[in-house]
């Protein structure tokens, strides 16, 4: 069978999925490049899956219908939804990549909606371009080369602010341009890669301030004058900067644009995606996703009613 467009009532070829057995479908996930709790969870729901379309088959509507067939499910929340939905896209995407299934079923086929998250919006290209703008022109200081530092590791790596505060200097490898982040729920450290332009700012900020160890950024108000910033504090630093540049956005808007970024540049690719951003989960990556995509397909909808005016 070629990679053309398969007709929705034509069955893929039985002996790549039919009766699986649940360790030959864990098989699947086995090098994909997540974490082992993550891995474990998918492990776990892909048998949903896999039963459900145990009777009919494999054909081109089936990741449809068990969205439909999800919808129903009165004892689901949205999230678990998702979570039964995002581990059966990655497991039909990974056995299209590996050429086992001839066209991946899972394209143009959104996760269900929640209707609470994702309000708050993120900056977007113009506020980015003008804010780095306004840093060229910043005159040099000890106060402005935190504040580029700061800056590189909410645009370029999308840090969280609780993982910023965290950071001690020791934890910056300069050279190697990595640094070990402690994540969100997390008691153990991981690896980042830093942008060439973060590693520059932050090179320039330990040299201006002569640090060599303890907290990489340290609070300088009068009453916990070099203790660990807070989080709160350095919310305090950046909402600053963007109040002066008439930005009315979030510092939890630096992540919203940075993931939104890579999942354009990287054309939806979740797992690729997470590996920069760090989500536990894809769940919250496909939320992001889909309104990248309704967002890009607003000109057509405002072309539609294009003769329509009062």
């Amino acid at each position: 069978m070629s990679s053309q467009l398969i007709a929705s009532e034509e069955v893929l070829p039985t002996e790549i999925i039919n009766h699986w057995d649940q360790e030959k479908a864990w098989s699947i996930f086995k090098f994909l490049d997540v974490n082992e709790e993550t891995r474990k969870d998918y492990q776990y729901r892909i048998g949903h899956f896999l039963n459900f379309i145990s009777d009919k088959g494999l054909n081109q509507d089936s990741f449809l219908e068990y969205k439909k067939y999800l919808k129903l499910r009165t004892d689901y929340t949205v999230s678990t939804k998702n979570k039964y939905l995002i581990t059966a896209k990655i497991f039909l995407k990974e056995l299209n990549r590996r050429r086992l299934l001839p066209v991946d079923i899972t394209q143009n086929i959104k996760s269900f909606s929640h209707s609470k998250k994702h309000k708050k919006e993120g900056l977007n290209d113009q506020e980015i371009e003008k804010l780095t703008f306004a840093l060229k022109e910043l005159p040099n200081s000890l106060h402005n080369t935190r504040i580029k530092a700061i800056i590189g590791l909410l645009v370029l790596q999308g840090l969280r602010q609780i993982e910023i505060t965290r950071l001690d200097v020791k934890d910056i490898d300069l050279i190697r341009k990595t640094a070990l982040i402690e994540g969100k729920g997390r008691d153990d450290k991981e690896i980042i890669y830093l942008h060439p332009e973060t590693a520059r700012q932050i090179k320039r900020y330990l040299k201006a301030n002569n640090l060599k160890d303890g907290a990489l950024f340290v609070s300088n108000s009068n009453n916990s004058r070099n203790v660990r910033i807070t989080t709160r504090g350095l919310r305090l630093i950046i909402k600053k900067v963007l109040k002066d540049l008439n930005i009315e956005k979030s510092v939890h808007g630096f992540r919203h644009y940075f993931t939104t970024t890579l999942l354009k540049n990287y054309q939806g690719d979740l797992l690729r995606v997470a590996q920069y951003t760090r989500h536990k989960s894809l769940e919250m990556l496909q939320v992001y996703n889909d309104n990248i995509e309704m967002e890009n397909d607003l000109p057509k909808y405002y072309k539609t009613f294009k003769g329509v005016k009062f």
